[in-house]
């Protein structure tokens, strides 16, 4: 532990220039009598410490101290530095805050514009202090090997408690679930994350159990034969940019302003193409047409009785 405070500590010089010893005890947890004993560690280690007293006073490093930069090149650099900033969008972890502060300080000027190049930010729109939350706990929860129990809700409404020893988060397009093992139904199951509320870390820790990520069901059942359906679509010209930004450029065809596409079949596909209203409409397959015209109608239906 002292060591990697060691070395973050360094890179943290590097870069800021000058840091509180305050502000590097919080930082770390400790106090400030013992970022002083680091101090004198790194000084008789050959790292060139500065303390200043003052107002403006605190530590830093002799100008022109760098450290080798030849582990990683400098395309390198930028691409791990960009990842690791895209996860840190959705959950809370200090390693890779610190990975990230390393890894920026044994930046030049280059390879920073680089990095700001580029930012992918995978949290969802508006607030989401509940959903990173909820990351942040099943990422403990999995690292150290500690169950969580939670309140279930399946498509239909159904709720149920369960217990279940947390093995991999995962994020399949724009939604993230978890992976792991329900002591309720004694088998691997994969739970949205969306679905999940009143999540708990419990006490009680469990084996991890061997798993093959490349054989998992984000992978595959997704995309079998039996789920996907073959539609054909007409839309409104009007609404061409959103359909290409939804369907994609590469299904449409422009000239008689058609959809045609493969898409997995389920809850989530009729409610999506309900949300285009009547700005397209659906050829084929009839039964896609049929599902589509019962759920519009019973939308209607609700809304044209004026006493509920």
């Amino acid at each position: 532990m002292k060591l990697e405070r060691l070395l973050t500590m360094t890179m943290i010089l590097i870069n800021r220039k000058k840091v509180k010893a305050q502000e590097l005890a919080e930082l770390f947890n400790v106090s400030v009598r013992t970022i002083y004993r680091d101090i004198e560690t790194l000084s008789c280690a050959g790292v060139p410490v500065i303390s200043q007293q003052g107002v403006n006073g605190g530590i830093s490093l002799i100008e022109g101290y760098r450290v080798d930069k030849q582990v990683l090149t400098k395309d390198e650099l930028a691409s791990l530095s960009i990842a690791i900033k895209s996860a840190l969008t959705t959950y809370e972890d200090s390693h890779a805050e610190a990975v990230l502060e390393k890894l920026t300080s044994i930046a030049d000027d280059h390879i920073k514009q680089s990095i700001d190049h580029l930012f992918i930010d995978l949290s969802p729109w508006g607030p989401n202090v509940l959903f990173k939350e909820h990351i942040t706990t099943i990422k403990n929860a999995i690292e150290n090997k500690y169950c969580v129990s939670f309140t279930y809700s399946t498509t239909h409404g159904k709720q149920t408690r369960r217990i279940v020893e947390p093995h991999t988060l995962v994020q399949k397009g724009k939604t993230w679930y978890l992976y792991g093992y329900c002591t309720l139904r004694k088998d691997f199951r994969l739970f949205k994350l969306a679905r999940i509320k009143n999540l708990l870390q419990e006490e009680a820790i469990f084996e991890r159990k061997e798993v093959n990520l490349s054989e998992l069901p984000w992978g595959k059942e997704w995309h079998q034969p039996q789920n996907v359906v073959d539609l054909v679509i007409t839309f409104d010209k009007a609404i061409t940019t959103l359909v290409e930004e939804s369907f994609g450029a590469e299904h449409i065809d422009h000239e008689h302003s058609m959809i045609n596409i493969s898409i997995p079949e389920d809850e989530w596909l009729y409610g999506f193409l309900l949300s285009f209203g009547h700005r397209i409409k659906i050829i084929e397959p009839f039964y896609i047409r049929e599902i589509i015209q019962k759920r519009a109608q019973e939308i209607v239906h609700l809304y044209k009785n004026h006493n509920n």
